[in-house]
């Protein structure tokens, strides 16, 4: 498999996901800017969406989406426990989750990227996005991670997204939870793996 990837993207869930679960994989950096891959493709040609992530498969086939590589990966190994088992209560749970970040969280944060928005707008998305931490920060007083005792795709999805809030000057400890969360999940030494082989990976060209 090769994943694609971006620094500082939710693409880094993934790359967890694969260091967790210790399976083989190829990582490629990707150029947001000019599309261009580490391995010198043109990006676009393996995803034409344009952005990352993706998953590549030996057979051919490219993924797209965080919620369904991670759902993918999660299945290719089961016994790991990083997903529920497909059909029951437990797994749809995981999905809603998975749901909420991506469009709550992930969807929620792009507009704060933006440097051409007035101010008055921007508040208007943070405003937002706050009481959407808030409410992570009442649920996570009282258990370690989002689904409960063990650390999950929905975890390493998370915590991709809120490694942006620094960019947002937004200070992840105004809620305490949230940040001792952010922090259990920086501490794994898959976050840790991923992170520096995502400094390392050769650029794109």
């Amino acid at each position: 498999m090769k994943l694609y990837f971006a620094p500082m993207a939710c693409s880094l869930a993934p790359h967890i996901a694969l260091r967790e679960l210790g399976l083989p994989f190829e990582l490629v950096r990707v150029d947001n800017q000019t599309k261009r891959t580490g391995d010198g493709r043109d990006f676009l040609d393996i995803n034409p969406k344009g952005y990352v992530a993706a998953l590549a498969l030996d057979n051919g086939e490219v993924l797209t989406e965080g919620p369904a590589i991670l759902q993918y990966l999660a299945d290719l190994r089961p016994d790991a426990g990083l997903a529920p088992e497909n059909g029951g209560w437990p797994r749809v749970r995981l999905q809603e989750m998975l749901n909420f970040i991506a469009t709550e969280l992930h969807g929620g944060s792009a507009p704060l990227f933006r440097s051409d928005l007035p101010e008055t707008a921007l508040q208007i998305f943070r405003d937002k996005l706050f009481r959407r931490l808030d409410w992570l920060e009442d649920r996570l007083q009282t258990q370690p991670c989002l689904l409960g005792d063990r650390f999950g795709i929905a975890d390493a999805y998370l915590y991709a997204v809120l490694g942006w809030l620094p960019r947002f000057g937004i200070d992840i400890a105004l809620w305490p939870a949230l940040h001792a969360y952010f922090q259990r999940i920086d501490a794994r030494p898959s976050a840790r793996a991923a992170h520096q082989a995502e400094a390392a990976a050769a650029p794109a060209r």
